[in-house]
């Protein structure tokens, strides 16, 4: 039977992530760890699989794949990768994989030939195909963990535990939850707040979805969370809050005199739609150029680079929350 690396890590009561940086990034470890972890490598006769070489002549070029382009939050990220490659003279070539995984996969590994390293953008892939790509050129992800490979990650649990708190300030006892896509990462990293933050506050959550990450997914869902009694909405993104929005200015549900609506991006058009929409800011552009400094750092070597990084959320507070109606 195969020696893994997850047998490494159970022998030497460690992470997985630990006896990966203790084979990549021994500096990052410490010395009596990293004795522990090789002992127990030479025990089970584990051979750690070959990262990608360093380009020996750099094309200059990095690569950025993002899920949907027609999302705004993307635009947002894609400002922060060029800024940030810009500052060291490097060109940026970027794809959109319309959130098909076979798409996702033949764009990452014919973008890989032309490239010095890739940034792939909430990808879709199974654990095993990115670290399949990680193994033919440099790779980092944003918003998506995946063991043994460098991330940036903006904290949606610590976002959905804020907006929780809000409204059970306000008097809130049953809320809805319109999910993201089946599969998704960033949904159930939400829901990994979400749930524990309700228990807390004697708060019922009713969970609903998936849906579409787009408008047409607030619309399918705002019927299902109206007939479950919720008196607030949390949506897995603006662009579903602005289909709930929809949705109940159809019904004339007023918002928020009788439901209240938190969305989640902070994308531009919140703060101007009607009304201004609640929601979870997540830092869109500082991880575009957080991804690009952790690429770079892997390509130039650079000691103690950072590997993984998680960027801060926080709930903006706008005019779609209330308090129930009496």
């Amino acid at each position: 039977m195969t020696v893994t690396i997850h047998d490494v890590a159970d022998l030497a009561k460690v992470s997985i992530s630990t006896v990966s940086r203790a084979f990549t990034t021994p500096d990052l470890v410490k010395p009596e760890t990293r004795v522990r972890i090789l002992a127990a490598a030479g025990e089970l006769g584990y051979q750690p699989a070959p990262g990608p070489r360093k380009p020996v002549n750099r094309t200059g070029h990095i690569g950025i794949i993002v899920s949907d382009l027609a999302n705004p939050f993307f635009t947002g990220v894609l400002n922060g990768v060029q800024a940030r490659a810009r500052q060291d003279d490097v060109a940026v070539l970027f794809a959109n994989s319309d959130q098909d995984p076979a798409t996702e996969e033949n764009l990452a590994r014919n973008m890989a030939r032309q490239v010095d390293g890739l940034v792939l953008c909430s990808p879709s892939m199974s654990d095993e195909q990115l670290r399949d790509l990680a193994r033919q050129t440099f790779v980092v992800l944003l918003n998506r963990h995946c063991e043994d490979i460098p991330s940036v990650v903006m904290d949606s649990p610590g976002g959905m535990r804020q907006a929780i708190q809000h409204l059970a300030a306000l008097g809130h006892q049953r809320c809805a939850y319109l999910g993201g896509p089946k599969g998704s990462w960033s949904n159930a990293a939400r829901l990994s707040g979400l749930r524990p933050a309700a228990h807390e506050h004697g708060m019922e959550l009713v969970e609903f979805g998936p849906f579409p990450p787009r408008f047409e997914g607030g619309l399918q869902g705002t019927d299902l969370a109206l007939a479950a009694g919720a008196t607030a909405i949390i949506a897995y993104n603006d662009l579903v809050a602005f289909g709930v929005l929809a949705r109940l200015n159809a019904r004339g549900v007023p918002v928020p005199d009788e439901v209240s609506l938190v969305g989640c991006d902070d994308l531009v058009f919140a703060a101007i739609s009607a009304p201004p929409l609640t929601t979870v800011a997540m830092p869109a552009e500082a991880a575009g150029k957080a991804a690009v400094g952790v690429l770079l750092a892997q390509l130039d070597d650079a000691p103690r680079a950072s590997t993984d990084r998680s960027l801060d959320t926080y709930l903006i507070v706008r005019a779609t929350t209330a308090p129930p109606p009496a």
